[in-house]
């Protein structure tokens, strides 16, 4: 799914981290539990080199601990990467954050007296309240609405630390399909700039499927049906999404669905594997591969669709022919050789 949503601000604080970057000693990315590969920012990937990188699951709380478990080994095979969980409301264990900071650096280089650590995460994955924790004050601001903090700024953690705080920024281009949608459905993309039914529909289709028990518990179902349309109906009867005339409301089943996901309250979930990742590679490569061969196909049509049917098939005649007495004469020069 495209996500039309890169503001003037994100493509400023993108360059301005990139500036800053080499001024850092060490990185803290913050993602979201639920969507480690689709809430790291790539471009950050791309220039972080072997600075060292703590990359803390927020909101370990709402995703399955089983994949948050995967999802750490497979980052720390990264030996610059240490992972670290928490979620918005353990403040003790969050804390602790500073001591890891303290840690990492002075066996990178005992002589750094202030460590300059840069905190980056996509919007709402409650990076600001993650900050606030760590400096003990309210710094900077929160709220459950994406794109809260728009300028970057220093904050004194004390015990020598420096923190630079950054706005939350996506990337340009968003280039798995399937992370639009995780985006949206986790909530780090406002919902002005989503298809509410568009997502709703993703997130059934993956619920029912990965699953089932959880959604047959929230949604009082005995048995779940094999589509996300039929799943989505039946929902909306038992929560009275009916509108008149007895059709259901789409549209309002898909906004409590995501609603109750982001809340937890359909249960600790999920919505990306390592696994997954790879397979969706793939796919993406073998996709890129058909588009350029697809290219290749249209450009030959076009240049034999220049040609009359009849013109075409007396050039396919000629060609033919002239292969074949091409491969009449090695035939004969080979048996003349050889006597």
């Amino acid at each position: 799914m495209p996500v039309h949503w890169f503001p003037g601000h994100m493509h400023k604080a993108l360059k301005e981290m990139k500036e800053v970057l080499g001024q850092v000693d060490v990185l803290i990315e913050v993602l979201d539990a639920r969507i480690p590969y689709s809430s790291e920012n790539p471009e950050i990937a791309k220039i972080r080199g072997d600075k060292p990188c703590i990359k803390i699951f927020n909101k370990s709380d709402l995703a399955d601990p089983d994949v948050t478990v995967l999802w750490q080994a497979h980052l720390e095979e990264d030996r610059a990467v240490q992972t670290f969980t928490t979620s918005i409301d353990d403040t003790a264990k969050t804390k602790s954050i500073i001591d890891l900071i303290r840690k990492i650096c002075i066996r990178k280089n005992a002589s750094i007296k202030t460590i300059n650590a840069m905190i980056i995460g996509i919007p709402n994955v409650g990076k600001s309240t993650l900050i606030n924790t760590l400096a003990n004050r309210v710094i900077a601001k929160t709220g459950n609405e994406p794109a809260v903090t728009k300028n970057q700024q220093r904050v004194n953690l004390g015990s020598g630390i420096v923190l630079i705080d950054t706005p939350g920024v996506l990337w340009p281009k968003l280039e798995n399909p399937n992370t639009g949608y995780r985006l949206g459905v986790s909530g780090a993309v406002k919902d002005s700039a989503l298809e509410y039914d568009d997502i709703g529909f993703y997130a059934a289709d993956y619920l029912i499927k990965t699953y089932p028990e959880l959604m047959k518990a929230r949604y009082k179902l005995d048995e779940l049906p094999n589509t996300e349309l039929e799943f989505l109906e039946m929902a909306a009867v038992k929560r009275g999404a009916v509108m008149a005339g007895g059709r259901v409301n789409l549209h309002k089943i898909c906004e409590l669905l995501i609603a109750e996901y982001r809340s937890g309250k359909i249960g600790r979930i999920s919505l990306e594997t390592p696994q997954m990742l790879i397979k969706e590679k793939i796919e993406i490569e073998q996709a890129v591969v058909k588009k350029i061969e697809d290219k290749a196909k249209r450009k030959r049509q076009f240049k034999e669709g220049s040609l009359t049917p009849d013109k075409r098939d007396k050039k396919e005649i000629r060609t033919k022919k002239r292969l074949e007495t091409s491969a009449r004469a090695k035939a004969k020069n080979k048996k003349h050789n050889g006597t």
